[in-house]
């Protein structure tokens, strides 16, 4: 019975791990900016259960990811950038469909969403 009630557990989480979204990679995104001029980001991902871990790249250099977690199809992570002295924080959601994402970044000046794809 034991023995019965243990298998079950582990087909159970390992069901709930198969349903997390493969994020792990590259991907890139073409954001919308100021002036209507758009920015290229590229997103690297390592996901690791329900942690998410990586760099977010643009023309202002790599920052990492803080605070990153996977949660079926959902995303979320934070980026802290610094400007002369002054942090700001991205906070990103995202829905993952397949081989892009669905990403929502608010910095506390109303949020932008946009649509990042896997790099090949």
């Amino acid at each position: 019975m034991k023995t019965t009630i243990l298998a079950v557990m582990a087909l159970l989480l390992s069901s709930l791990a198969a349903l997390a979204a493969d994020v792990t990679g590259k991907w890139t995104a073409e954001i919308p900016g100021r002036g209507g001029n758009t920015q290229t980001t590229t997103f690297n991902f390592k996901a690791s259960g329900a942690k998410l871990e990586g760099t977010v790249t643009n023309q202002r250099g790599e920052t990492p990811i803080t605070d990153g977690k996977v949660d079926g199809d959902k995303i979320s992570f934070v980026q802290v950038m610094n400007f002369n002295g002054n942090e700001m924080k991205m906070t990103y959601t995202g829905v993952v469909k397949g081989d892009s994402i669905e990403i929502t970044r608010d910095n506390g000046r109303g949020p932008a969403t946009f649509t990042a794809k896997k790099a090949q």
